[in-house]
Order: C-alpha cells, then structure tokens, then sequence
C-alpha cells in the first residue's frame, strides 16, 4: 500500500477537525462506537467491545471499515491521525497485513491477498503495514506508502510493487526490530505538512511506538493529483497465512473553522472618474468568525491569491474566495466563505414621507431620515428646502429628525462611503385624518335632577370610518393634553354642556371633534289642572295636544278622560323619546259652613266659612242673591241656604227671629212688666245679656232665671232709659251655628 497518500488522508482528516483536542471522527470508546462508519464483512466489533477486528484468524478473509462522508483535502496545510492496530494468529506463519488509506471512490469490497484488502485500481493515497512478503513468501514488517493510483489485480502488482519516483516509500523489513505480528498493540502516528515549495507535495512523517518510520516529502501521481475530496478507511486481508487484524482507538483531526455565516454581500458603486469599486476585503473578517485576530485569512478570485484585500479594486459583479486558518490548531481549511460584491452606479430615490397634522393642524412633524431613498449602508444625508439650495450647498436644514412643514417638498444629497452621490426628491405629504364631524348629543332628562341627563358618549355620530379609537374629555385643553378623560363615557351624567372627543386613526392620527350635550327638559301640559267637584258629579281630565303619545292611569290612551270621579290620577306624556309622569287629582268640593248668625231685629246676616268663594244666599233655596243680609224677615223660624263657587248642594240652616220687644213698665202691673225669651229655652247654650250704653253688663238671664228680664240689676231697678241687649244660641244643626241676636229696649221705672 501506498504509505503517503495514507499519511495525507490521514493529515486531512485531522486538519478539518480544527486541532488536537477534537476529532469528528473516531473509534473509540467502550463500547466502541461505529456510528457514522460503514464495515464491509467479515469486519466485527472484537469481543472486548474496545476494537475494530477487521479479519478472523481465518484463511482467504478481507475486510474493511471506511468512513461514510467524503472529506476534501485542497486547503489543508496540515492533519495527523493516530490509531492502534494489532495483528495474531494461532499459527506461526502470520499474513497478510493491514491499510489506512484515503480513496478518490469508497470501497465497497475489499481484495484478497497482498493488496491488504485495497480495491482494484484505488486512487488516492494508501499506508500500508505488509506482514507477508509476495516474493520469498516469507513473514516480514514492512511501512508502504503509495501516492497515486495502484493496480492491486494481483499479488505482483499491488502497493508493494508500486514505486514512483517521489510518490513512493518502501521501509526496511523490521520484523526483527519492530515486528507487527504479536498480541500487543502499535501505536501509529502520521503527521503531514504542505511542502510550500513543490505544488502538489506533502511532508509526511510516519512513527510506530515513537520510532520515527518515514519523514519526506510525498507528491501525487496520476489521477491522485486531480482528486478534491475523498474516503478514508482502514482494510484488511489474509491468505494462506492467515491473521486476526485489529485496530482501535482511531483519532482523525478533521475539525474545520466554524463560520458565523457561508458569505456576505455588498453593493458598491463605482468610482466615478474610474469606474472602479474598492474595498477593504479584511473589514468582512469580524461577520465570518468572533475573533479575527486568532485566525489567519487568504483571499482569492477564480483561484487567484489577492496580494493587496485592504484595498480591493474591481469593476464588475466579482465573487471573492475566504480561507480561513486556525493560528493555534492543527486544521484542515477547507474554502470557508464567500465575499460577494456587487458594482452598481449609486441613485437615490423620490420617496414620500407622510407625518399627523394633528387636530387639522396646517403643519405636521417629519422626520426627513426615516425616507429610505437608499438601502445602501453608511451612507451620509444633507437636506435642503430647495434643489437649488442643494446644488449650491446652502441653507441645509439642521433637524431633519424634526422638521416641521406644510405638506410640499424637500430635497436629499446623498454620499455612499465610496464617494458616491445621488439626489433624491422627498414629497411631504399629511396622514388622512379621521372623517368626522362635530355632534349633537340629545337625552332625556333624570327625573330625580331634571337639569341633568345621562348620556351615552359613544353613541355619537361623529365619525363611521373603521379601526378608528376615540376617548373623550371635558373641555378643549384636556383632549389636546390627553389629561382627564372622562372615565365611563358610556354612561356620562350631565347637564347641557360641550364635551370633546379625540378620534384616532390607524395610522395613530388624531382630530378633536365637538359633541353638544342636550338634557331634554321635561315637558308639561299647561292646561291639565287639578279640579274640584261634587261629591256626585263627573269630570274631565284633558292633557290637551302637542304630544307624541298619553297613557293615563286609567289605561287610556287619548288626551283626554271623561267622566273621571274623585280621586287622584296620572298621565304619561311622551315628547320624542321622553316621558314625563304628570299628576292631578280630583278634588272633592268642600261645602261652605255657616258659622255664624247676626239677627238685628228683623235683619240677618249670615256669616260663612269654608267652601271658595264667591257665596251665593237664599231664603228657599231657589231664588239666590250674592249679599249675606236678609233684611225685613219675619218672626220665628226662617231658613238661609247658602252655596260657594262649585254650584253643589247648598248648605242650610233653620234661623229663628225672635220676637222684638222694645219697651218695658217694670211696675207690677203684669202689662210689660218684663222681657221674656224662654220662648227660645229649646236653643242650646241659650243666654241673654243686658248692656248699658257704655257697654257694661247689667244683667245675664240664662236657664236659671228662664231667660227673663225685668229691669233690675242686682236686685235694684235700674233707672228709665235705652239698654242693648244680645240673645245667643247654638242652632241645633250639624254645624252647631252660633246665633247672635241684638236689640233695644226703653225701660220705664216710676220713681
């Protein structure tokens, strides 16, 4: 077998494995883990779990164990693999010997006798370890290494027959020395360098139990030197002198530099007096790997080297190759990245910028740097009022974050880090603000405070545009300070007043609007009144026109009631969608009480209480007069009737007129001796009372003295001259009318 194209696989195996500490691909462990390897038959995990058995101690077997993926070599510089192998048998005569190898096409069986289990023309590069030599057929220890393509179709033309000059190595037999047969392990290293100065050529270095084997360079040959990616693996075969072949603790460094991303891109514009794009190549190192500086980067186009990445120059869509090396491990550095760049002349674009003109403000605030008239990145903005004062670079306006402006145009200067510049047209123009309107706002007044109404904010028509949000507030300054918003505008209580509404669009612009709160007063009827009627007597309650609906506490549904009674009623009066519960009551018509009599001689006055006036006065109950005096009435009983202003059944009383007696002689001759009125004793609390003219009281008869006078006072007779005198009574009616009856008597005494 070819021991250099072993060793380099080998190298490249380790190098992509990024250094010594991790290796991606291993067989190790107990139990050994395979995953990740294919074997080819009769190739077992060995009975301790802890190796690879490549072969039984059986004649004519070949077997081998390869790796699943195929690994490219072209950027490695440097790899090693270590393993361990071990080849016994039960008889003396031990063959044929085991490879490691890295093949252009993966095995898929492996080839009996010397070819150690190698298939036919394998291509690549091939270490082997020969126990059996081909040509004396005797035992023996020898290192192949074959860089190249070998034949392998029988025992005369395999890896160690092949010798081309550098590509080649053939080891000393050392079985006396360092013999491979025997039941202990070997440990075996192989080590590999780039050689800088032989295209193609790599420095490998070969040592078994720290005896150094082969140290040169190693060139490949033929079809090996086209190859760009590869199988490693380990086979095995025997012969007549058969052989257990075992291998464990299989390290390939393979490790390759982890990138952040597989390529970045970036327009640049042309210079524009060259027409060429430049570039820092090494400013992309920090998007490729966290710390550039551990890492070593080569950069290169269609396979050509950049001798100058910090100033890069190119005048076309150029695709830039990034090698990325590990300083500090042992890699294998495959192309790790991709610097795409692409040369476009620079231009601006007209954009257009829309901000709030809140409230229907004649200005809005804009923010001239959020206008993307350019996705290049660090690129430098100037803005102007006029393209004029653009071209000549003045009157920039110096705060674009918050230039505040009527609905128009701004210009915008434009240079990319390059030197590029560009021109573009920013059109400022206000978000639509919600379509709205002032509202007016009507509800019905609350009956426990009628100058108030409770109202439904929301309710308001005051816009009907979709996605729109509106709160509400008390007066103009708190809408435009957003302060003390009212809290529940579902259910608002106020009286008649203004309340302000902020209606916010979609696009998070606002207007205030008005809303007019009107509290519906209560609304009246002006003729419906209380009435009064007689006890007997009907009535009718009229609400009168002018409503929208009636609903009495009868049940009716007119304007009016008849032949309502006494009592008290209701009626529901509905002015738009107000009700207002009016009452009225139907009053019982008090009769007018007599409450006292005046009799002077033949006149009576009657004195009333009661009832409304004006009275109304009869002595028989059909001829009526409006005076209360009855004059020239006649002695005895009479009857007065009164009534009041209702018209009812009148009121009556039984009045008696007592007899005039103007004169008397108290002097024993039984002729006008005396004034006697017990003709009235049958009148309760009857008393009769004389006066002098001064008003004093000379002389009261009552039932004791049977209401008789004889001119004494005191029991002396009183001197001739005029007394007054009153008779009082209480009728005996309901009323129990007091009666007042006044008169003059001349007594005459004889001295």
């Amino acid at each position: 077998m070819n021991k250099k194209l072993l060793f380099y696989f080998t190298l490249f195996v380790l190098c992509i494995s990024g250094n010594f500490s991790a290796q991606t691909y291993q067989l190790t462990g107990v139990p050994i883990t395979t995953t990740g390897w294919t074997m080819v038959s009769p190739t077992v995990v060995g009975a301790g779990n802890d190796f690879i058995q490549l072969t039984p101690d059986t004649n004519n077997q070949s077997g081998s164990i390869r790796l699943n993926d195929p690994i490219n070599l072209k950027y490695c510089d440097k790899w090693k693999v270590e393993f361990d192998f071990r080849m016994d048998s039960n008889q003396t005569a031990n063959g044929d010997g085991l490879a490691f190898w890295y093949l252009a096409n993966p095995p898929v069986a492996s080839v009996l006798g010397s070819g150690l289990g190698v298939s036919q023309n394998a291509v690549g590069l091939i270490v082997g370890f020969d126990t059996y030599n081909n040509t004396t057929t005797a035992v023996m220890s020898k290192v192949h290494v074959a860089y190249g393509q070998v034949a392998n179709t029988t025992d005369n033309n395999n890896v160690e027959f092949f010798n081309t000059a550098g590509s080649s190595f053939h080891s000393p037999d050392m079985n006396t020395t360092l013999p491979f047969q025997g039941t202990t392990y070997k440990h075996v290293e192989v080590t590999a360098e780039v050689n800088t100065s032989i295209p193609n050529t790599w420095n490998i270095k070969i040592m078994i139990d720290g005896t150094q084997i082969c140290n040169q360079p190693f060139t490949a040959s033929g079809a090996a030197a086209t190859m760009t990616q590869g199988y490693f693996g380990f086979s095995a075969s025997t012969g007549g002198n058969r052989s257990r072949h075992s291998i464990k603790n299989v390290k390939i460094y393979t490790d390759k530099v982890s990138i952040l991303q597989p390529s970045v891109t970036q327009t640049f514009c042309p210079n524009p007096s060259t027409g060429f794009g430049t570039v820092n190549l090494t400013s992309f190192n920090s998007q490729f790997v966290a710390n550039p500086a551990n890492y070593t980067f080569t950069y290169s186009v269609g396979g050509t080297p950049i001798t100058t990445p910090t100033n890069y120059q190119f005048s076309a869509n150029t695709t830039v190759n990034v090698i990325i090396r590990d300083n500090n491990s042992v890699l294998c550095d495959n192309p790790d990245g991709k610097i795409i760049l692409t040369l476009s002349p620079f231009t601006a674009e007209n954009k257009t910028l829309s901000a709030c003109n809140n409230n229907g403000a004649s200005t809005a605030t804009f923010n001239l740097s959020t206008a993307d008239v350019t996705t290049v990145p660090g690129v430098t903005k100037k803005y102007y009022r006029t393209l004029a004062d653009l071209n000549a670079g003045t009157n920039e306006i110096l705060n674009p974050t918050t230039y505040v402006s009527a609905p128009g145009k701004v210009y915008v200067k434009v240079t990319t880090p390059q030197g590029c510049t560009g021109n573009a047209e920013i059109t400022l123009v206000f978000y639509p603000l919600p379509v709205s309107n002032d509202a007016i706002l009507e509800s019905c007044f609350i009956a426990t405070a009628p100058s108030t109404a409770l109202f439904d904010l929301t309710t308001a028509n005051v816009s009907s545009e979709a996605g729109i949000t509106k709160v509400f507030y008390t007066s103009l300054a708190n809408a435009l300070a957003g302060t003390n918003e009212i809290p529940v505008p579902i259910t608002h209580i106020s009286p008649s007043t203004e309340v302000y509404v902020k209606i916010t669009g979609t696009n998070s612009c606002y207007i205030i609007k008005k809303i007019t709160l009107k509290v519906i007063p209560p609304v009246r009827s002006s003729v419906l009144k209380d009435k009064t009627i007689c006890i007997d007597d009907r009535t009718t309650l009229d609400a009168g026109p002018g409503f929208d609906g009636y609903e009495w506490s009868t049940g009716a549904t007119t304007s009016s009631i008849v032949n309502v009674t006494v009592g008290n009623y209701w009626v529901k009066l509905r002015t738009g969608n107000c009700y207002v519960l009016q009452p009225v009551t139907v009053k019982l018509a008090t009769s007018p009480v007599i409450s006292s009599i005046d009799i002077t001689n033949n006149t009576i006055t009657v004195n009333v209480t009661g009832g409304v006036a004006p009275y109304k006065f009869s002595l028989d109950g059909i001829n009526w007069q409006d005076s209360n005096v009855f004059t020239g009435l006649p002695r005895g009983e009479n009857k007065i009737f009164v009534k009041d202003f209702y018209n009812c059944e009148p009121t009556h009383i039984q009045v008696t007129v007592p007899n005039l007696i103007n004169v008397i002689t108290p002097n024993g001759d039984n002729v006008n001796d005396f004034i006697d009125y017990s003709a009235l004793a049958y009148k309760k609390n009857l008393v009769f009372t004389v006066y002098d003219r001064y008003g004093n009281m000379k002389y009261q008869a009552d039932k004791l003295r049977n209401y008789t006078w004889d001119g004494t006072s005191g029991g002396k007779k009183l001197s001739t001259g005029t007394y007054w005198y009153t008779i009082t009574w209480i009728e005996n009616d309901k009323n129990n009318t007091p009666t007042n009856y006044n008169g003059w008597v001349l007594v005459k005494n004889r001295e």
